[in-house]
């Protein structure tokens, strides 16, 4: 069972008690991503994210660095285009220190102009990363052809903007955002919850921003859209997109499923295929990408120039051949079974368990027992698995590829694919 309370201010605290580990993770999530950035803003809450490291009213980047050393925990944080998370693993003794500085880096970030400057450095090295690590670069272009909208735009944001963002413009977006009512405070391990509410009240007492208005929702769309990027690499990088599922919808369990059949696992037949018996590609899979309102299910493949139409044709074939013919009982069985095992895996640690409850809470105002997910897994059938599986593949797909003469190969890319 889950502990839930929403305080008085509108945070939403939730927990779930594992009495068999020594340790405790604590989230504070805020609903703020790329997808809430206008496009002049894009780009800035990664950016905070950052910068909140970077000192608070309390302690200075190095305190913050140094107490959770101390007391042997690990700190980080991550931007999403959905949300904003900061987390802390320490054990159960420590949950103080841990629920302590979240707060602080949340509620309480000086912005210091001087660090500000130094971070914006480092930003634009992490944008330089992606632009010259082509794997990275394709995917972020395979979101431009296919998303309209602000899922088209990257995480990291444009170089252009992120050297233009002054401290006033990032206190006006952090102000905005990270209020009461758009974060939720998770928490899961072994704790008591009484003692954690203590905690809470203690260091999330006085937020400095309060309720604003929350941004309207810009519905987001799926389109077929073809982007190539020129660029002197050894290997060409091929991605293709067809419109998936949103993140609510129970669809996400037939679609797990045939991605594992199809490119998600070493047994997947483009894995067997591309990489077992052509040796034409180390790195060849599949994944789906689910959003609110939206989603895509996803392919990229690592090939030499040389290979590059015979690795797009091997690509289509598999396709239309699993429409065609189908999964077999032994491919769904198996699928099914990697999914199935991967989530209770997931289960045995609190960062995990953490992880779902802040991102259920704060995206779909709800939670989801390990029993009821299960149930949904084990309530798959292989003829609804095929009839979504025909819906998603049988539409016209977006592309991406990045490499030498990357439009001609964009060029090779067909259309449906109708089993």
């Amino acid at each position: 069972m889950f502990d839930l309370i929403t305080l008085p201010n509108g945070l939403r605290v939730v927990g779930e008690k594992l009495n068999h580990v020594r340790s405790c993770t604590v989230g504070v999530w805020v609903k703020v991503g790329s997808m809430n950035e206008a496009p002049e803003e894009n780009g800035m809450s990664h950016f905070i994210e950052h910068m909140v490291f970077k000192g608070t009213t309390t302690r200075s980047a190095r305190d913050i660095a140094e107490e959770m050393d101390m007391v042997g925990g690990q700190l980080n944080a991550f931007t999403s285009k959905e949300c904003t998370c900061y987390y802390a693993k320490v054990t159960d003794d420590e949950l103080r220190t841990a629920v302590d500085i979240l707060a602080d880096l949340a509620l309480r970030p000086t912005f210091d102009e001087v660090e500000l400057n130094k971070e914006r450095g480092v930003v634009l090295e992490e944008i330089a990363m992606v632009e010259d690590t082509p794997e990275d670069l394709v995917h972020e272009l395979l979101a431009d052809a296919q998303y309209s909208g602000s899922l088209r735009c990257p995480i990291l944001g444009p170089g252009k903007l992120i050297r233009s963002y002054s401290r006033e413009d990032m206190v006006r977006y952090w102000s905005r955002h990270y209020v009461p009512q758009n974060m939720v405070l998770a928490i899961a391990g072994n704790y008591d919850w009484q003692q954690f509410l203590d905690m809470v009240n203690t260091y999330f007492d006085v937020f400095p921003n309060q309720q604003c208005e929350e941004a309207p929702f810009e519905p987001q769309h799926f389109v077929s859209g073809r982007k190539a990027r020129n660029k002197d690499t050894e290997q060409l990088h091929i991605c293709m997109g067809f419109p998936g599922v949103e993140s609510n919808s129970d669809d996400i369990y037939p679609l797990s499923i045939f991605n594992n059949a199809l490119g998600g696992g070493m047994s997947s037949r483009l894995f067997q295929r591309i990489r077992e018996e052509l040796g034409m590609a180390y790195s060849v899979y599949t994944y789906p990408s689910t959003y609110r309102g939206v989603g895509s299910f996803n392919l990229y493949a690592g090939t030499n120039p040389e290979n590059g139409e015979t690795v797009i044709r091997e690509i289509q074939e598999q396709i239309a051949l699993f429409l065609k013919e189908g999964m077999t009982d032994k491919e769904f069985r198996s699928a099914r079974a990697q999914l199935r095992g991967g989530f209770l895996l997931g289960l045995e640690s609190s960062s995990g368990r953490m992880q779902s409850l802040g991102r259920n809470m704060l995206l779909f105002g709800k939670m989801r027992t390990p029993e009821e997910t299960i149930a949904k897994i084990d309530a798959v059938t292989i003829e609804g698995t095929m009839e979504l599986a025909r819906r998603v593949l049988s539409a016209e797909p977006s592309a991406a590829i990045v490499g030498k003469n990357a439009q001609k190969y964009l060029d090779g890319i067909g259309g449906k694919h109708n089993g």
